[in-house]
């Protein structure tokens, strides 16, 4: 099979391994499975660097009760524009791995903490990425005409080079910091739920190699779901809106904004005791001001499509991919990985 073969024939071949692990999972109640949004958010290099939290689920953890997750985002960028006196490349792959913790302080509390490793490197997926375009009917935006596996994140003003990365090591992102109340929460069998959530992120990671802002981001936002029996399974509608605000950071700082607004809205549809598919959008306001660049200065919306896979002992695996629906103001296409147990 060629490579280009495989790649257009690799979301089918997806969509079949779902649906043909069932036997895997036995004991496992879809009726009592959580449907949750995404626990991602837009990997753009030049704004993964910032607090932009992913929606979280709306039903906290019970009193006692503490969730560990490991979460692994791989995006691939490609965006060249000019527009007036600037330009920018965005060319490359990114790695997130972030360990996630959350705890149960009473029934109404919790906390938690993010600690992210971030890297950037060349790349190995510019084949796929085009064959997912290709099976899509997705443009390639001049990605195939670029260097295969090469990582250059440029932009330049007036002519000058103010921000230029061509290498990158492994290191600490920016930690973040957590915390929920819940305001609703009718514990039915098909709850209904709000909570209020905030985080607080700090400049831990290095603005240099893209590890990190360099400024203190506050965001609190409320998340919300609303679930229901259907013949087959159930389905849960769930969303996210809130805003941040950032201090002066090291990144672009002549053009960073200080406030930022958010949100998500998604539908999950469990049709099986192990299975959950599921389809969100996620959207922010721009994280820089005075540019004309969609990179820079444009609302950015994201498209996300994948599922969960649930496993006996309170394990989940949840698997997506995203595309940037509004074209260049995220990642070129991530797929997303969180393993999660409750403990």
């Amino acid at each position: 099979m060629s490579q280009n073969t495989f790649t257009r024939t690799l979301p089918a071949l997806l969509l079949l391994l779902l649906t043909g692990l069932s036997p895997l999972f036995p004991g496992t109640r879809c009726d009592s499975a959580e449907i949750a949004p995404f626990q991602t958010a837009n990997q753009s290099p030049l704004i993964q660097i910032y607090g932009l939290p992913a929606a979280e689920r709306s039903i906290l953890l019970p009193a006692g009760k503490t969730a560990g997750m490991v979460t692994v985002d791989i995006a691939s960028n490609f965006a060249s524009s000019t527009a007036g006196n600037e330009e920018i490349l965005l060319d490359g792959e990114s790695y997130r791995t972030t360990l996630v913790f959350r705890h149960g302080f009473s029934e109404r509390i919790e906390g938690g903490v993010d600690i992210p490793f971030i890297g950037h490197g060349g790349g190995t997926f510019d084949s796929f990425i085009e064959g997912w375009h290709d099976f899509f009917g997705l443009p390639e935006g001049g990605r195939e005409d670029a260097p295969r596996d090469r990582l250059l994140y440029s932009y330049s003003k007036g002519g000058n080079e103010v921000l230029r990365m061509d290498d990158s090591e492994f290191g600490l992102g920016d930690i973040r910091f957590s915390g929920g109340i819940q305001l609703y929460n009718d514990q039915t069998p098909n709850p209904r739920a709000l909570a209020l959530r905030g985080s607080l992120k700090l400049p831990t990671g290095s603005h240099r190699r893209l590890h990190g802002s360099g400024s203190t981001d506050l965001a609190l936002w409320l998340t919300g779901s609303d679930d229901y029996a259907l013949p087959l399974g159930h389905c849960t509608l769930f969303g996210a809106a809130g805003g941040m605000i950032l201090t002066d950071g090291d990144v672009l700082r002549d053009r960073q904004e200080n406030v930022a607004g958010f949100g998500s809205l998604g539908f999950g549809w469990a049709p099986a005791e192990w299975l959950a598919l599921k389809v969100q959008t996620s959207g922010h306001t721009a994280f820089y001001t005075g540019s004309e660049l969609n990179e820079l200065g444009s609302t950015a919306v994201q498209l996300l499509m994948g599922g969960t896979l649930y496993f006996p002992g309170n394990i989940s695996l949840d698997m997506g991919v995203s595309e940037d629906i509004a074209v260049d103001t995220s990642s070129d296409v991530a797929l997303h990985l969180a393993l999660r147990k409750v403990f």
